[in-house]
């Protein structure tokens, strides 16, 4: 192998591994638009979960889940 050609294999190398290298620095990040949406879905269910919890804490709700274990 000449001199050329190891030359031409070291920058293919190198090339490839910078490649590889920003690739998998850019691929757990999201955008700013995904990342709103995420948020705002997150919010929505924080909201739905308070809900939840508040029909399921109410004391009728209990009271009507043991007439119905009867």
């Amino acid at each position: 192998m000449g001199v050329f050609e190891m030359i031409t294999v070291i920058v293919v190398c190198a090339l490839l591994f910078s490649a590889f290298d920003s690739y998998n620095k850019n691929k757990g990040k999201a955008g700013s638009k995904e990342l709103n949406d995420i948020k705002a879905e997150h919010e929505k269910l924080k909201q739905r979960i308070a809900t939840l919890e508040s029909i399921v804490t109410d004391k009728s709700y209990q009271l009507k889940d043991q007439i119905n274990r009867l």
